[in-house]
């Protein structure tokens, strides 16, 4: 096998497609017959080919041996098989309305078809009625039939059942709109809202980190000011015990909350406290409280070592008969999930943190059949119960914020953000192993504008198979819980749902290639989801990403993401050429001014990005070259504010004495978008400037602990944020005052 390497601009002649020569290749029909990217596209429109041995590596990581000419052969020829023997997809997408057709490969002539819907009742029409004759069928399947799946079906997940002979095969069916529905109010106007970092704000309740206490009464200001939602960061599980993983977007699971965010003084148990306890609670609420008022780097390690104390004196309490009875429903609702989650916080806080396997060895020497693991639940079933009772107090503090929100007028109340994957040593990877391609492979992106190195984000991918096999019902479960409480989801790295960058082991950031997965599917449980709960859903589709995922996305009513600074006419990549007008903008889209992966706009304005990214060395090219680009993206920036007619000319000149001013500009600017959706960022208007998160770094900047700050430095608390004048007259600008 060759082993070839990515193509260039200048190379050959700039070619943006595979030659046939390579398509003929085996390997290369090997991997795409698998769902893997032999080449791609990159963000500056850069034809780029995927090398050899790259696809050996993610190909071995999908269960396919490509080791050799011979193997590639037998893979080849294993692959094909696998295809004409199956009897039916495991999974069919139906969306309302469009015509759907699923191929059936049967040994008889007669296969046998039935319905059952989510409701249990079986569906009364003869399903092989709409069998046809597949006469294009491969000539290796003896009976080939296409079935048209009846137009008729309601919303949900269905069961199809087929039988040919003695063989049997069940097939999910994701039932779906056509498109998510727009809210009501959402349709009347565009809404606006905010976007914060909830750990950043604080009040002299938190436990020196922003808290589900701090969200809902930032919430409910924020509606009193006219804001119709707040995205927050991700509030996924984290780890049970310090060292605290300070990333939103590494969890340790999708499918629960973070506990860490906690207000202990919210739980209704709290309040039925003996003044023995009550005073250890508060005590330990002391020992932390000055933290409120620290400005540097939030603590997390320490808040959480106070407060998992606070909350063990609260459980160990008890509860009336019913709240015993909310607890008990919360947890049989849950499922086997629960206790999952909760026997990994054991083992984790009984034998050790599962990274340190040298001297840890139980999360790759044991698993949830192993007797150790029954035994430890066992021997700590206090520890197991306190676990799962962290899950409810947390459900009801998200609960109580939605509540507050949607009580102070907010048409969608609290956007949740739902990241793209979890830890390598999560209870999702420990306990069901079989959903991911662990071990040789982990997700990132290649080389675009956050980061011109790429970035590997260490962790495990879904198995798009398994997902196929079982349905998405991981999927649709991660999604049902996030929606329980929210008007809104963000999907984060939504391109994800369609492809995602898988990196072998050794390869760097840069050797990575795309496996797809069927977004169909995905966007199919996103619709039943919303469409069930009134909400919307929101695609982070920027960076590297097809123009077709933005079309696809609009289709079904999933919005999309424009952020000035990128938004340039044409979607054009080169700092400096001409932005676009905002009534321009994608009208089923999420729009803002910036995003957390940049600093805040006043410290975009003045190179913050530049700076930060010299001192990190992340740099690929001569930082005078940066700063050039960066220069040339302001100056396009004030040029197309200043001939819009939102800034003053002579403010251009002068951007640090001008600085809310310009600020502000670009937010007025922002109300001409025809986007459903207009965000503002809270740093924004309180003037910050220091970057909240670096994307391609973890310990060499202090992402995702910075707390919010005002234009001068000074902290701004919870109780403070809607009585600071910049935010106030940002918010006035945004309700179109």
């Amino acid at each position: 096998m060759s082993d070839q390497t990515a193509s260039s601009p200048s190379s050959q002649d700039a070619r943006r497609e595979e030659s046939p020569e390579r398509l003929a290749r085996p390997l290369i029909k090997l991997a795409k017959a698998n769902g893997i990217s032999t080449s791609y596209i990159d963000q500056l429109g850069t034809y780029v080919e995927i090398r050899d041995n790259v696809l050996v590596s993610v190909l071995a990581a999908l269960g396919v041996d490509a080791s050799d000419e011979d193997a590639i052969a037998a893979s080849l020829e294993a692959t094909h098989r696998a295809s004409c023997d199956q009897l039916i997809p495991p999974t069919v997408v139906v969306f309302a309305g469009t015509t759907t057709r699923v191929p059936i490969h049967a040994v008889t002539a007669s296969p046998e078809l039935s319905l059952t819907l989510e409701n249990g009742e079986t569906y009364d029409e003869d399903l092989t009625s709409l069998l046809t004759a597949d006469a294009d069928a491969d000539p290796a399947i003896p009976h080939a039939y296409t079935l048209t799946m009846p137009n008729d079906l309601p919303t949900g997940y269905h069961t199809l059942h087929v039988t040919d002979g003695d063989r049997h095969a069940d097939a999910t069916v994701l039932c779906a709109p056509a498109r998510i529905p727009v809210p009501e109010p959402v349709a009347q106007h565009h809404r606006w809202g905010w976007m914060t970092q909830m750990y950043s704000v604080r009040s002299k309740e938190s436990w020196g980190v922003g808290d589900y206490g701090d969200l809902r009464e930032l919430l409910h200001d924020a509606g009193g000011q006219g804001a119709d939602f707040m995205l927050i960061n991700p509030i996924h599980a984290g780890t049970p015990i310090p060292p605290i993983e300070p990333s939103p977007y590494l969890p340790e699971s999708r499918r629960f909350l973070n506990v860490t965010y906690i207000r202990p003084q919210q739980i209704e148990e709290y309040g039925d406290l003996d003044a023995q306890d009550r005073a250890q609670v508060d005590a330990l609420h002391d020992s932390v409280k000055a933290a409120n008022d620290n400005p540097g780097p939030l603590d997390l390690n320490a808040s959480w070592t106070a407060k998992s104390k606070a909350l063990w004196v609260i459980f160990q309490h008890g509860r009336s008969a019913e709240r015993q009875a909310a607890f008990d429903a919360f947890t049989k609702a849950a499922g086997p999930d629960l206790d999952a989650f909760a026997a990994w916080c054991v083992a984790f806080e009984v034998w050790g943190a599962p990274w340190e396997e040298d001297e840890n060895p139980w999360f790759s020497t044991l698993n949830r059949d192993s007797p150790e693991v029954a035994a430890l639940v066992r021997e700590h079933k206090d520890l197991f119960d306190f676990q799962r009772w962290l899950q409810w107090i947390a459900d009801e503090q998200v609960a109580q914020a939605q509540a507050a929100a949607k009580d102070a007028g907010m048409a969608l109340g609290l956007m949740q953000d739902m990241a793209v994957g979890v830890h390598a040593y999560g209870v999702d990877v420990w306990w069901n192993p079989e959903r991911f391609a662990v071990g040789s492979v982990t997700v990132g992106c290649p080389p675009d504008f956050y980061n011109q190195q790429g970035q590997d984000w260490g962790q495990p991918p879904f198995n798009p198979r398994y997902l196929e096999r079982t349905g998405y019902r991981v999927y649709r479960e991660m999604v049902h819980n996030v929606f329980a409480h929210a008007g809104a989801v963000r999907i984060d790295h939504v391109l994800g749902l369609f492809r995602l960058w898988w990196i072998p082991k050794g390869e760097g950031a840069k050797g990575g290639a795309y496996v797809t997965y069927n977004y169909r599917a995905m966007i199919a449980v996103l619709s039943i989801e919303a469409s069930r709960a009134g909400g919307m859903v929101i695609g982070e589709d920027l960076g590297t990403v097809p123009a077709y995922v933005s079309q696809v996305l609009a289709d079904h009513g999933v919005l999309g993401t424009v952020v000035e600074w990128f938004a340039r006419v044409d979607n054009s990549p080169n700092a400096g050429d001409p932005y676009a007008d905002p009534s321009t903008y994608r009208k089923y889209a999420l729009a803002s001014v910036t995003t957390h992966d940049l600093p805040p706009t006043a410290g975009y304005l003045e190179f913050e990005h530049v700076k930060l990214r010299e001192q990190l060395h992340l740099l690929s090219e001569p930082v005078e070259e940066f700063q050039k680009a960066a220069s040339a993206e302001r100056d396009a920036m004030l040029k197309l504010l200043v001939d819009g007619g939102w800034l003053d000319a002579a403010a251009a000149q002068d951007v640090p004495a001008h600085e809310q001013e310009i600020v502000e500009a670009m937010h007025r600017m922002l109300l001409n978008a025809p986007s459903l959706l207009l965000q503002a960022a809270l740093v924004d208007g309180t003037g910050e400037h220091r970057t909240q998160n670096q994307p391609g770094t973890s310990t060499e900047y202090c992402n995702w602990r910075v707390p919010l700050h005002d234009a001068e430095g000074n902290l701004v608390h919870t109780d403070e944020v809607f009585k600071n004048p910049r935010v106030l007259s940002l918010a006035a600008l945004m309700r179109g005052e």
